[in-house]
């Protein structure tokens, strides 16, 4: 016997409540990186050199300094 239509609206409902919630708590605990780069020429971390930069904080590791091309440095926190 196949469902009513009343279950089936409340099975889809459920189903897109449930999909609602999940990209909601997905998308809190992501991490939104600004659209914009810096002009980085090295990165040290823990005080070390790294071979690697990236172009702004939210992609560099925690605790890493970005050393501008103009001679000021930014501090990853």
């Amino acid at each position: 016997m196949a469902p009513s239509a009343g279950l089936r609206f409340q099975l889809l409902s459920i189903l897109i409540y449930a999909c609602v919630i999940s990209v909601g708590i997905n998308m809190v605990s992501s991490k939104a990186c600004p659209l914009y780069c810096l002009d980085v020429v090295s990165m040290t971390c823990n005080g070390t050199e790294v071979n690697f930069t990236r172009c702004n904080c939210c992609l560099a590791p925690k605790g890493c300094t970005l050393h501008l091309a103009d001679g000021r440095s930014v501090y990853c926190s």
